[in-house]
Parts: C-alpha cells; structure tokens; sequence
C-alpha cells in the first residue's frame, strides 16, 4: 500500500525563528506574546476606570447642562486616546518587523572571491571545506561600516540589521526587541511603535490633568476631596509614575529618529564622536519614519513551503557580500569529506592557494553603497550562467 502523500506545508508552519503565528500565518508574533496581553490590560484597565469615572459625574450632573457637555467631550477624547493607543499596540506587535529570510547553506565559494576583508577571524564550523572572514567592510555614503557574518541565518547582514537572540531572526534595521509589545522593532513597525509610545504619554498626561480637574471641582478642601475620590487618587498615582517611563521613551526616540539612529546603533556605537553615515537632516530623518513608503515583507509566510531547499535564499542582497579569500583546506586531499560527497573541480585540485593570495590583493574590488529610502535592489550582471557582482554596486534602503 503506497504511503499517503503529505500535505504541502506552507511557511509559516515549518519557520525555523521563535515567532508565533496566528490567522493561518497572517499575523505574526513574538514568542513572548502574552506579554502583548499584560500591556493591553495596563493600558485599558486605567482608561476604563478613567471613563466610568467620568460617566458618574455625567449622570451626577445632569441638571448642569455647560458641565455635562464639558465632561461629555473629556469622555469621548479618553476613549479615543486609549482605542488608538491599542491599535497602534497590536499594529507594532502582529506584522513582520522586517525579517530577512536566513540561507539554507553558506555562501558558495565561486561568489566569494572578489571582495576585500579585514577580518582574521574566520567561520569554519559549519563550512569545513571553506573559510569565511567574520566581517566584511562596506562603504556607506562615502564611510566604512562593518557587517558581520550571522552564523545562524547563514548569511552578511545588511547595514544596520541585527540578529534578535528572542526571536531568533535578522531583522531589517534593528531597533530592539520590546518586551511590552513582546516584537522586535524594526523597519516595517518602527514607525507605529513610535506612535504607541506617543500616544501612551499623550494618554497618561490626559488622564492624570483631568483626575486633578475633577478632584478640583469639589468645593471642599483638595484633601478632604482626595479622601472621598478614592479612584482619582489612584489614577493620578498610577500616571505620575507611568508618564515618566513612556514620556522618556516617546523623548528618547524623538532624539533618535532626528538623528537617524536606532537604539542598537545608540548604545553600541558613539556617533558625538564620528560621523553617522545615515543622518540625512532632521526634516528627511522625519519624514523617513512617518511618511516613506513602508516595504513589503521578504516573507511571504503562507506560500507554501519548498521540501527541497538546496539553493541558498537571496537574502536582503548580502549574499552579494561575500567572501573573498576562502581557502581550500589542502591538508584535506583533492576531496571533501565523504560524508559531503563532493569533489573538488579538477582545476582546484593540488592548488596551492597561498601562493596565488597576494596577487589576488590586488584584484579585489571595493563595494560601495549608497542607502537611498527605497527597497534593496543589487545590479548583478549574468554571464555563462554566473551572476558576477559590478565592481561599484548600489543598495536601496529605507
């Protein structure tokens, strides 16, 4: 009896990070999702005691007509204040961050030998017949900026992607991985994480001035007022202390987007001291955030899945960056290990590469970016069925 074939799996189902997904792969999470619920309950827990307060005072002042109406609209601005401050809580955490699809195998060695390194660490653990620099060195707009090889992904990260240690992924722009929105922030939700924030400081700062202004109408004593308003008390509390936190953090990230850095690039890199090759100005800073054109993901998550995966996934276009002295180990014969099944091309066999490196110095080229607010798009040139890098390439970025 012939075996049952099985069902096609699409993306989503075999994703190798730490995401979770759901609505069948259309919505994608961070592993540490219930964290998103516990935020979600900090934020409407307080809006909602703020507006059944309000609500009171409503039916409480019915006679005052100029009273009702003024407490009418306070209610009406916290319940949009608060839906809003949700919305953009649930855009930042279920969309793709900006995760760049990871190799199924090493860069190949044929696409590696024209590129400059300064790195003498090399990655042999996964690759034993090669030998891959750690780093690489890219120009971008006119300075040198360093992207590292990503052991897991299998792939050179693109300038300023990082991988997240949570949810297992190199992410497009990497910002941090939150754990009030349990996401990485990265290029494709940066702009409504700046939003959520915001809009918790705008919500906090509401709330907190409009508990003192109900507190105040009493015609008692302020504290005498507060003992019998024991909700405004605690709403007051709870802002004072909420504000600082998310009012530094909509400060902090106003600072960053000015100068267009991110916060990996902030604490890891001291730019007061050497130029940001990313500042554009503060009015082009801005307007790359809230008004460029959000990319598509590079994962379509509910395609369906390829059982046999031997070619290794474009990832972002660094697999253009490549290395450029892998050796061949020649204490390993004309073969590789059996296990591989391999052979060496016969043109390699008995090469010895030592001799041929200096004079491959002097071929290599330079590759030299230009980051332009739009997609990564590489020129690459085919000739007898090999794609050949240009010796000045161009990549696009948001």
């Amino acid at each position: 009896m012939a075996e049952r074939e099985q069902k096609p799996k699409r993306l989503y189902q075999v994703w190798k990070g730490s995401n979770r997904f759901f609505c069948a792969g259309r919505l994608i999470f961070g592993p540490d999702v219930s964290s998103l619920i516990f935020t979600i309950i900090l934020i409407g827990g307080p809006a909602l005691a703020f507006c059944v307060k309000v609500n009171h005072t409503i039916n409480v002042n019915k006679k005052d007509d100029r009273n009702t109406n003024y407490w009418y609209f306070v209610l009406l601005v916290a319940a949009l204040l608060a839906c809003l401050d949700i919305l953009f809580l649930l855009l930042t955490a279920s969309r793709d961050p900006g995760i760049i699809p990871r190799n199924t195998k090493p860069p190949e060695s044929e696409e590696a030998f024209d590129m400059n390194t300064p790195s003498m660490e090399w990655i042999n653990d996964r690759t034993p017949h090669l030998r891959l620099p750690k780093t690489k060195e890219v120009i971008v707009n006119g300075q040198t900026v360093n992207v590292k090889y990503c052991d897991t992904c299998m792939l050179y990260r693109a300038p300023r992607a990082s991988h997240c240690s949570i949810c297992n992924n190199c992410v497009q722009k990497f910002d941090h991985h939150c754990p009030w929105v349990g996401q990485c922030i990265g290029l494709r939700n940066y702009r409504f994480f700046y939003m959520f924030i915001s809009t918790s400081t705008i919500l906090c700062l509401f709330v907190f001035g409009f508990s003192w202004v109900h507190i105040a109408q009493n015609k008692e004593v302020v504290l005498k007022a507060m003992q019998k308003d024991i909700v405004s008390d605690v709403l007051i509390v709870y802002c004072f202390i909420t504000v600082w936190f998310v009012g530094g953090l909509t400060v902090f990230h106003l600072y960053l987007i000015c100068t267009n850095q991110t916060t990996y690039e902030n604490f890891r890199y001291r730019y007061d001291k050497k130029e940001n090759p990313y500042h554009k100005g503060i009015r082009r800073n801005l307007a790359e955030v809230f008004l460029s054109k959000i990319p598509p993901s590079l994962n379509d998550f509910r395609a369906f899945a390829c059982e046999d995966e031997n070619m290794v996934t474009e990832a972002i276009d660094m697999d253009h960056v490549l290395t450029s002295k892998e050796k061949i180990d020649i204490d390993m014969g004309n073969k590789f290990p059996e296990s591989n099944g391999i052979s060496l091309p016969e043109i390699l066999q008995n090469l010895h590469y030592d001799e041929l490196e200096g004079n491959s110095k002097s071929k290599e080229g330079t590759l030299e970016y230009d980051i332009q607010p739009s997609p990564f798009v590489f020129e690459t040139e085919k000739r007898d069925e090999e794609i050949i890098p240009h010796e000045t390439k161009t990549i696009h970025q948001v």
